[in-house]
């Protein structure tokens, strides 16, 4: 039998009427799965989000909303943190306060999950801890897959002139919500910062260049991932439209009103490929490196940076180095030279991974550092996470290997937002060590002094290095974290030549 927790006392009015949450014994107060938009189903299916309607009596946020349409996971995942309802009705947001806070700023997290799934209610983004410390902590939800990102012809008739990008519109629906009701929950509207990890990375870095988010943050952080470096960038609209088209084909539909009519589960489990983010001339109306170097981006402090161990395109077994060398020949052509000069570690590996993190994600937070120093007027911090999680003796997984896994992407989140614990929610995975408290405290007290002042510091460091590309620096993250020159800094402009090396304003050679 379960006891349900303490309501709390005094109802709170919102968008929609008046909401009551739950105390927990931490001191913080919640409000959980709190709508901040139209249920888009039915006709409202690949429609902007729309205003809730009002509703009679008290509300009882006191439990987590279904997530979004999408695959499922299952219990022997490394990121497995119990079964959760999924429905199309899943525009809600999870609150977390301290108890009579005012003015307290704002952490407001974006999930990851590649677009294609995500849950704003996953022990590991619990606000919880951070509310303790003294900020509003909130979880927004945003439509994912083929649901929150499609892009077809008729779509763009009947809207703004485009089509897609549905998922971002949630999340800059929600980030209005939040400016026009947070100071009810102690929070600051004018004190915002946007975080998220991977997709969600990409997401604020999608925030920053849209028009349609401005005003509704302060600061900005983002964790592995980037619509820089050419690799994972907005589609130009006929094609994303061509996609749409291409995916209606395969589920058998004549029209979009045949799409809207068939069953959710089918259209998630459709295999046409599409590319999620869509330039489509409202909320995305050119890449990034366009958007910035016309400097029409929300010109904010950003902190951003990415993991030792992680890549978008890992390479395959390696023996040795004349492997690596026959690899990178395929992957890279006539550059694969110059670039094994540049990651000369003899130890294959290590020298594969780090070629293939910084082809990709180590571009991706490179390039947004560096545009953001060109373009905007406020500044940069860079972090390095290289912390290898200590493993329970003996665990195995489906999807992750502890032996080879090394800094794994999305392995700093826990750190960050301290919620390490949820790793160990329902079977031991982790031995944690000391290490990796003093770690927590170094990352999140970076994280709650950057939302409170647009600065990171923390007891190691202090004061953290602002970006300057011609002295480029960045925090190593370990259980011992130092300053240091950002690794391969100068080499990643050997992948692209529309990268870092021939980036308008760097002219400086490179090491």
């Amino acid at each position: 039998m379960t006891v349900a927790a303490p309501v709390v006392a005094k109802p709170i009015a919102v968008d929609g009427g008046l909401i009551d949450g739950i105390s927990l014994p931490s001191r913080v107060d919640a409000w959980l799965g709190v709508p901040f938009a139209a249920p888009p189903v039915r006709d409202l299916r690949w429609k902007p989000p729309q205003p809730i309607q009002r509703w009679n009596g008290v509300f009882h946020a006191d439990r987590f909303a279904p997530e979004c349409l999408q695959p499922l996971r299952g219990s022997l995942q490394n990121h497995y943190f119990g079964n959760e309802a999924i429905s199309e009705d899943c525009l809600y947001l999870n609150i977390w306060a301290p108890k009579a806070t005012h003015k307290a700023p704002v952490i407001v997290w974006i999930y990851g999950g590649g677009f294609q799934i995500g849950s704003a209610s996953m022990a590991n983004y619990s606000g919880e801890p951070l509310a303790k410390a003294g900020v509003v902590r909130v979880n927004l939800a945003y439509r994912v897959g083929t649901l929150g990102f499609l892009a077809h012809p008729e779509l763009t008739r009947e809207g703004h002139g485009g089509s897609g990008n549905y998922g971002l519109m949630d999340q800059i629906s929600a980030l209005k919500w939040i400016r026009n009701n947070i100071a009810n929950f102690g929070g600051d509207p004018n004190n915002v910062t946007i975080v998220g990890q991977s997709a969600g990375s990409m997401s604020v870095a999608l925030l920053q260049m849209s028009a349609a988010a401005k005003g509704l943050f302060a600061r900005a952080v983002g964790m592995s991932g980037s619509p820089f470096g050419g690799m994972l960038g907005p589609t130009p609209l006929a094609t994303a439209e061509a996609q749409g088209l291409s995916l209606q084909k395969e589920l058998g539909a004549r029209s979009l009103a045949d799409l809207r009519a068939l069953p959710g589960d089918r259209i998630t489990a459709a295999a046409m490929r599409r590319d999620p983010i869509t330039i489509d001339g409202h909320v995305i109306t050119g890449t990034a490196e366009q958007t910035f170097s016309k400097g029409q981006q929300n010109d904010v402090p950003i902190l951003i940076g990415y993991t030792r161990d992680e890549s978008f395109r890992p390479f395959g077994p390696l023996a040795d180095r004349g492997a690596l060398a026959d690899q990178a020949k395929t992957r890279f052509g006539a550059k694969a030279g110059a670039i094994l000069s540049a990651y000369a570690d003899a130890d294959a590996p290590r020298a594969a991974a780090d070629i293939a993190r910084d082809a990709t994600v180590g571009r991706q937070m490179a390039d947004w550092a560096s545009y953001q120093q060109r373009f905007g007027t406020q500044p940069a911090f860079a972090y390095f996470f290289t912390r290898r999680q200590p493993y329970a003796p003996g665990i195995r997984f489906s999807d992750h290997d502890p032996e080879t896994v090394g800094a794994y992407h999305s392995g700093d989140v826990p750190y960050w937002l301290r919620t390490r614990g949820s790793l160990n929610l329902f079977r031991l995975t982790r031995a944690w060590e000391p290490g990796d408290l003093s770690l927590e405290q170094e990352m999140s007290a970076a994280l709650l002094s950057f939302a409170r002042g647009g600065a990171p510091t923390s007891p190691t460091i202090g004061k953290w290095p602002k970006f300057d590309p011609q002295t480029p620096r960045l925090v190593w993250l370990a259980p011992t974290s130092r300053i240091m020159a950002w690794p391969h800094y100068r080499d990643m402009g050997l992948f692209d030549t529309a990268s870092i090396a021939t980036r308008p304003g760097d002219a400086r050679p490179r090491d």
